[in-house]
């Protein structure tokens, strides 16, 4: 069994950063270093005050400790590192700009006076829960040791869950929604027809590039080359068929 810290160097780049980064701002917040308002999304202090780093920061709070947040910071560990190790191996840049598009997509619905939410971290991590969700259908999931159900549905389990244990519903259905969005624009509507619209773009690129994010994606073959062999279709669509990237 490997060691703690061999575990976590396993760890895919992004998962790893983001699920890092919510936990040292959670325990900055706990030790009473950060004030969480300083990093919440208030937009009249963006743009009245141009506390731009808010647009960023408050993606990175889950919370106080808790057993909610424990659950928040293993959904990133769990089904972010295997949506990033999965359908997405080899693929960082397009993981990367997933995540960026969730909360790109997430700050345009939190700007809308009825939800007045201040931190958009447990939206984005169930954005990862649904798209992973959409990615790996058909895994049976145990929750809590209750009931055994497929991946599809976990989403749908967990926003229950919150609610019956007295959670708002809108951080939980907002992320489903993000979710859905990036998985119909990449997935959903490619496969009934659709244009492609969302290109990882070439910033992203060469962002992982610069940094040396990931394993690099795998290389085209060469001319003259065999197709590679396709893979084995027994009828039941399990997730992605297009490339994000070109």
């Amino acid at each position: 069994m490997s060691s703690p810290a061999e575990w976590y160097q396993s760890l895919p780049p992004i998962s790893k950063g983001y699920g890092t980064l919510c936990l040292l701002v959670t325990t900055a917040s706990q030790l009473g270093v950060l004030n969480p308002y300083y990093i919440a999304l208030l937009y009249g202090r963006v743009f009245k005050n141009f506390e731009v780093w808010r647009l960023f920061t408050n993606f990175f709070f889950l919370g106080g400790f808790s057993i909610n947040f424990g659950i928040r910071l293993l959904m990133i560990a769990r089904y972010g590192v295997q949506l990033e190790q999965g359908p997405f191996q080899r693929r960082t840049a397009d993981f990367l700009w997933m995540m960026i598009f969730g909360a790109f997509s997430l700050l345009v619905l939190y700007a809308i006076p009825f939800f007045d939410l201040p931190f958009g971290g447990i939206s984005l991590v169930f954005m990862l829960l649904y798209v992973w969700s959409r990615e790996i259908p058909n895994a049976n999931i145990n929750l809590y040791g209750l009931v055994t159900l497929k991946s599809f549905y976990l989403p749908w389990a967990m926003l229950a869950l919150d609610v019956i244990f007295g959670s708002s519903i809108w951080p939980d259905l907002l992320g489903i929604i993000a979710g859905h969005l990036f998985y119909f624009l990449t997935v959903l509507h490619p496969l009934a027809g659709g244009k492609m619209i969302l290109k990882t773009p070439a910033w992203v690129h060469k962002i992982v590039r610069r940094w040396r994010l990931g394993a690099p994606a795998p290389s085209r073959p060469a001319a003259g080359a065999p197709p590679a062999q396709p893979e084995r279709n027994d009828g039941v669509f399990r997730g992605r068929a297009y490339r994000l990237s070109d």
